[in-house]
């Protein structure tokens, strides 16, 4: 596996290695002993989650309160995704800052988030299935959202999906009422550092 990390301190690209032929495909998609030598930190695995999304899909940008936080290692399993982490922590010398990976089923990278770090992702097909390693459990009195949208943080979200189609934004209620990152560092909802 291959481990770059991001412009984002705390957020990580990986690549696995394949080994294809005739059959299929076989890869490691996590491993702790590569994923601990290349960032230091073990990941604590309280919860695994699977997400399957429409091509326009939004979904994000998410957090949970730290301490204790929630680290993400995902994948996309099928489909393609634009995978973004937003660095959310006050203090931060990238604080607003993103940074984003295609998680697709051609180079099957993976992207690993620490606590305090936003996440969000962009379905480019149809049926795109996402899979997280979460370090906590999923509580909804922890969990928070910035909008996706925000100019603030200017993601730049695509705008055309892998089969060239225009892609339509589909939100949930919950994103599209979220707060900016202006409204949530004012109303103190975000980490610090």
């Amino acid at each position: 596996m291959q481990y770059r990390e991001l412009k984002i301190t705390g957020a990580w690209e990986i690549t696995p290695k394949q080994f294809g032929d005739d059959r299929g495909v076989f890869l490691e998609w996590f491993k702790q002993a590569t994923f601990t030598d290349s960032t230091g930190r073990e990941l604590d695995l309280a919860q695994a989650n699977c997400s399957v999304s429409a091509a326009g899909v939004l979904r994000g940008i998410h957090y949970a309160d730290v301490p204790p936080g929630q680290a993400k290692y995902v994948t996309c399993a099928s489909g393609s995704v634009l995978d973004v982490v937003v660095d959310l922590r006050v203090g931060s010398p990238t604080f607003g800052q993103w940074d984003s990976v295609l998680l697709d089923t051609v180079d099957r990278r993976a992207i690993f988030l620490s606590e305090g770090l936003g996440h969000g992702f962009l379905a480019l097909e149809d049926h795109s299935t996402v899979m997280y390693l979460c370090s906590t459990g999923y509580d909804p009195e922890r969990e928070h959202e910035v909008h996706p949208l925000d100019p603030e943080i200017g993601i730049e979200w695509p705008t055309v999906g892998r089969d060239g189609s225009r892609l339509e934004y589909e939100l949930s209620a919950k994103d599209r009422a979220a707060p900016t990152l202006a409204e949530a560092r004012d109303a103190e909802l975000l980490p610090h550092l």
